[in-house]
């Protein structure tokens, strides 16, 4: 019977994504990860190099699939309100993205990914500021970085938003940050 690699990286992806966004990057074992995954570690050195390169895989898996599909759309504040709706509604069902960018930024030096991961962001900026009339690409580029964090703020700070906001709902508080998006414009 054939060895099927891509159902292998498939579950090592998905294995890792679990270890990295609960444990982050330097409390996430390899020999977990494969044995969650149901492979011998050996596939992990055989698929991604090494523990840097599969957390850069997962990374970049985690960002394309937050950012596929979402556009800006509209202009002024209606770009701002429904990109940051849609975001949230996106980091809301998959929270793991949040912890793992919270876990690269406290552990590692340096972005993993960063030149893919950069294009993505700058193509990002680009729509932004084409639909912000009168504000230049430097500001489009702050205001994606606030709508960015609030929109996923609730997966990776999810104990202080309750501490705040009580017992809020997930519509009031994709709400809130719809409305806090669209007052940046």
């Amino acid at each position: 019977m054939a060895w099927d690699t891509e159902a292998t990286r498939r579950r090592l992806l998905e294995a890792a994504t679990e270890h990295f966004s609960a444990r982050g990057y330097a409390g996430a074992r390899v020999e977990a990860i494969a044995r969650t995954a149901g492979v011998n570690k050996e596939r992990i050195y055989s698929y991604f190099g090494d523990k840097a390169g599969l957390f850069g895989a997962v990374l970049t898996a985690e960002v394309d699939r937050l950012l596929d599909g979402i556009d800006v759309r509209g202009t002024g504040a209606d770009a701002l309100g429904s990109l940051a709706h849609d975001l949230y509604d996106r980091a809301a069902s998959h929270p793991q993205l949040a912890r793992l960018l919270a876990w690269e930024s406290l552990e590692l030096d340096a972005p993993v990914s960063g030149p893919s991961r950069a294009e993505g962001c700058a193509a990002m900026v680009d729509a932004l500021a084409g639909a912000l009339p009168g504000r230049s690409r430097d500001e489009a580029a702050q205001l994606l970085v606030s709508i960015v964090a609030i929109a996923t703020a609730d997966g990776c700070l999810p104990h202080l938003v309750t501490l705040i906001t009580g017992s809020a709902s997930a519509a009031d508080r994709r709400s809130a940050v719809v409305a806090q998006a669209r007052s940046l414009a």
